[in-house]
């Protein structure tokens, strides 16, 4: 009985000791709530972080203001974002942040950027795209899966396989979605060279292009075309080849341009403006040709000098043109904002390897 109390006395004064570390640690990992209230006109810009270290991050600029919050969503809720932030979407005033080596998707208010909700579980998610309130798709490097979610309630109704078994490498990830009648496209990125065609009323693939090598990113244009940017793979990889950029017709599935990129570097981003009828893209340098060109731009639009451009966004409202120049994708990126006559009217820090900007 002795020996009993003994062993009770220690096992107390062990849980009374891990007590106080916990309540220790709890109290050194509090984090104060930023209350914030950004209901005009600005613009998110997703930071990945580093992988593995889970320093992604959120900020939020102000152009009439031109002032910009970093940080945002850990200021907001007291919990960091996660472990690598790959996009943002917004839908009906909530802003969706899809997390990638976390596998979540976080839904914030799109003002005051507060945790509405958030889908788990998922392998490593990629871009969200909604068909309506209840329901959007979410893309996956590894899962060979797109995954069909129901926003309102945060779940998980059905998967989607892509995987056609074929080849050494993935076959297929997944990558963004453009919608286009009641059809998806979606290219497959990672050591893949296909652009997806799924129909939306069964969630089935009924189509597959093949394109360049890795298309990195897809835009659609007013004339019912998707144009897709291919970085051609690593010439480190054993999976390489040309660089391009290609035109599908997404009414017959068929390929009506492609043009092969002189080079392949820092081939990163694409975008199209807001009437749908010039394209930007970089490489190296910041590039745009009118959808109807019959052939790329010979001379960059901007050249960046010794900066290294990870991301672009053209402002729907005013048209200036925004780069995030990722440095050295160790520290601090930086965005540079141009107006539409190409002079720089303001630069700020922002979190590391910034990738993107949605305007609000």
């Amino acid at each position: 009985m002795k020996i009993r109390r003994i062993i009770y006395r220690i096992l107390f004064l062990y849980l009374l000791v891990f007590g106080i570390f916990i309540t220790s640690c709890m109290k050194d990992d509090f984090r104060p709530i930023t209350e914030f209230n950004t209901n005009s006109r600005g613009v998110f810009i997703v930071c990945e972080g580093n992988f593995m270290y889970g320093n992604a991050s959120l900020s939020y600029y102000s152009p009439l203001e031109k002032k910009v919050e970093n940080t945002v969503f850990i200021r907001a809720n007291g919990i960091p974002l996660g472990d690598v932030a790959q996009s943002l979407t917004i839908y009906d005033k909530t802003a969706w942040i899809i997390v990638n080596n976390s596998g979540k998707v976080y839904a914030i208010d799109i003002d005051n950027f507060k945790i509405k909700g958030k889908i788990t579980d998922l392998v490593s998610p990629r871009y969200m795209r909604f068909i309506n309130p209840q329901k959007a798709y979410i893309t996956d490097l590894y899962a060979k899966n797109i995954y069909v979610v129901n926003p309102q309630d945060y779940s998980l109704t059905k998967t989607i396989n892509i995987d056609d078994g074929s080849g050494k490498y993935y076959n297929h990830s997944s990558e963004q979605i453009v919608v286009f009648e009641n059809k998806l496209f979606i290219n497959t990125w990672s050591y893949d060279n296909k652009i997806l065609v799924i129909d939306t009323n069964s969630d089935e693939v009924i189509d597959s292009i093949e394109v360049f090598k890795q298309p990195r990113k897809i835009v659609a244009d007013k004339e019912k075309n998707l144009w897709v940017l291919s970085d051609g793979g690593s010439d480190y990889s054993d999976y390489k080849g040309d660089a391009g950029i290609t035109k599908i017709n997404m009414q017959t599935h068929k390929i009506e341009q492609s043009f092969v990129l002189p080079n392949k570097d820092n081939i990163t981003d694409m975008q199209i403006n807001k009437t749908g009828d010039t394209i930007f893209y970089v490489n190296a340098n910041v590039y745009r040709f009118p959808i109807n060109a019959t052939s790329l731009p010979q001379k960059e639009w901007i050249n960046v000098g010794c900066k290294t451009i990870y991301g672009i966004g053209q402002d729907p409202y005013n048209y200036d043109f925004y780069i995030s120049d990722a440095v050295d994708y160790m520290q601090s990126g930086v965005i540079y904002r141009y107006n539409s006559n190409l002079h720089c009217v303001d630069s700020f820090a922002v979190g590391i390897i910034p990738n993107s900007f949605v305007f609000k």
